[in-house]
């Protein structure tokens, strides 16, 4: 069996499950703090941040399959990107040093996929 193919599944398999454990926590409202920190970040409504949490969860369920049907560049380097930003607000709102670090793995899985497919050279090959 090919490693560097079984690898790509092991990382599409899990950049998947994590977006659609987040994406479903977000559209189902199931972590009341998520909407405070859409609060700390933008002057809005607890129902506008529970609304805009609903659309987060949508987008990290389309990432999902993306990443599960066609692991394309762009999305996977979003997925970092998303994944990286969503570790590090957390000390930023107030919890420990320790929730960002124990989500490493949460922008290091895509990041990965990322340079296993390999990094575009040509903008088009974002799309790739």
């Amino acid at each position: 069996m090919n490693n560097s193919r079984t690898i790509e599944w092991v990382l599409r398999v899990a950049v998947a499950g994590e977006f659609v454990g987040h994406g479903v926590i977000a559209l189902l409202n199931l972590n009341p703090k998520w909407a405070g920190w859409v609060q700390y970040f933008l002057p809005v409504s607890h129902e506008a941040a529970v609304a805009t949490l609903f659309w987060v969860g949508v987008m990290d369920l389309l990432v999902a399959l993306l990443v599960l049907v066609k692991p394309i560049r762009i999305a996977l380097l979003w997925a970092a990107i998303w994944g990286f930003w969503t570790a590090l607000l957390r000390p930023i709102v107030g919890e420990t040093i320790w929730d960002f670090i124990e989500r490493w793995a949460n922008w290091g899985a895509p990041l990965a996929l990322l340079f296993l497919r390999g990094w575009p050279l040509a903008p088009r090959e974002w799309l790739k």
